[in-house]
């Protein structure tokens, strides 16, 4: 056995020594690694995948699918931010479903709305539901066609104007009468010659009462004209020129009438003929349409009492505006419109359509009319 001495005495390196050695190598080593390490970020050379993202980045495009997509430069290293780690706008969206949804709500947007088309307004000239009334000044009004009251059933088609006389055919028969109004504007007729022109009846005027004084007047050739129209063969009706402004004054009217028939034989209507005057102001103007009405219906009341047949003469805009037709419809209507074709909706049994004719007998202007109704036969 050695004695601790002995290494005092033996010469060589001491623990000491030995370990200060280790310790520097242990030193030098690891700085060694840390260098190598350093070295090998910056200088080791590429991989295959590091030089195909070279080329990614150089081309500033990179292949996805079969869509090119460009990219934005590659940040520098070490320059990090969580910006540069926002890639995900870089990849093409699937922007199918959102496109089928924007269309669907286009589509949506775009298909009309029943609820808005059901509350659009129809057009009145076209949907079957209105009359068009053309007013004296010239202005016009689509009215709606009432559902209550009744309606005519001609059809028009069946109408031809031969030499101004206007006649109704059904099955090739003729089934209207052609007629002529007659007052003292017509001076002198000669109701042979007027029969001999084809003419059936004659609508006489009794009288007027005054659209200003409000007296009764008989018709300068009343006498003269129910006489030769009697004579000449010729079927008759009657009408008078109303202004009353009461029921009282409408009866008075219409006994007028009735007191001056005397033995003359009536076949046709004896009408009520109440109208606005032109350029000047009528006695009338300051009814209203009850009042109207209601003179109309005790005028045409009076004569129905006393055996004859009532009618109302009006023109569109009268019958439609000016009196409450839903209280008349017991009185045939004579309808006065100037046209080719009439366009007043509702049931009427005579039609006055032309004011300027020229017929054989009469030396002015005639007014013609048709009767769809024979009313001798009655």
């Amino acid at each position: 056995m050695r004695l601790p001495d002995d290494y005092g005495e033996r010469p060589g390196i001491t623990p000491t020594l030995v370990s200060a050695i280790v310790a520097v190598t242990l030193f030098v080593g690891a700085i060694l690694v840390v260098v190598l390490l350093m070295n090998d970020r910056g200088e080791r050379p590429r991989t295959n995948m590091e030089q195909q993202q070279q080329t990614v980045v150089t081309d500033d495009t990179f292949l996805l699918g079969s869509e090119n997509v460009e990219v934005e430069e590659l940040p520098k290293r070490g320059v990090l931010s969580p910006k540069d780690l926002d890639f995900w706008d870089k990849y093409p969206i699937d922007t199918s479903e959102e496109d089928s949804a924007a269309e669907s709500s286009h589509s949506q947007n775009n298909v009309p709305n029943k609820a808005t088309e059901s509350s659009a307004p129809n057009d009145p000239s076209t949907d079957g539901k209105h009359t068009l009334v053309q007013y004296a000044d010239g202005t016009e009004e689509w009215v709606l066609i009432s559902p209550y009251l009744p309606k005519h059933d001609y059809d028009f088609t069946r109408l031809v104007c031969q030499s101004d006389l206007m006649k109704y055919y059904v099955d090739g028969k003729q089934v209207s009468f052609v007629g002529v109004d007659i007052s003292k504007y017509q001076d002198y007729v000669d109701f042979v010659k007027l029969r001999k022109a084809g003419v059936d009846f004659v609508m006489i005027r009794v009288g007027a009462r005054g659209y200003g004084t409000g007296q009764l007047v008989l018709d300068d050739y009343y006498y003269d004209n129910i006489k030769r129209a009697s004579d000449a063969g010729l079927r008759i009706g009657l009408y008078f020129s109303s202004q009353a402004i009461t029921r009282e004054e409408a009866i008075e009217e219409a006994n007028m009438v009735l007191e001056n028939i005397g033995d003359y034989q009536i076949d046709y209507p004896i009408a009520f003929d109440m109208e606005l005057v032109a350029n000047d102001t009528a006695r009338i103007e300051s009814l209203s349409k009850a009042e109207k009405t209601a003179i109309a219906k005790v005028f045409l009341d009076t004569i129905q009492d006393a055996g004859y047949v009532g009618m109302l003469y009006g023109d569109k805009e009268w019958l439609i505006k000016e009196i409450d037709m839903s209280k008349l419809t017991a009185y045939d209507v004579w309808l006065s419109q100037m046209s080719d074709i009439p366009d007043y909706p509702y049931r009427f049994a005579m039609w006055q359509y032309k004011e300027d004719a020229i017929i054989d007998g009469i030396a002015g202007y005639a007014n013609l009319d048709i009767s769809f109704i024979d009313y001798s036969e009655k």
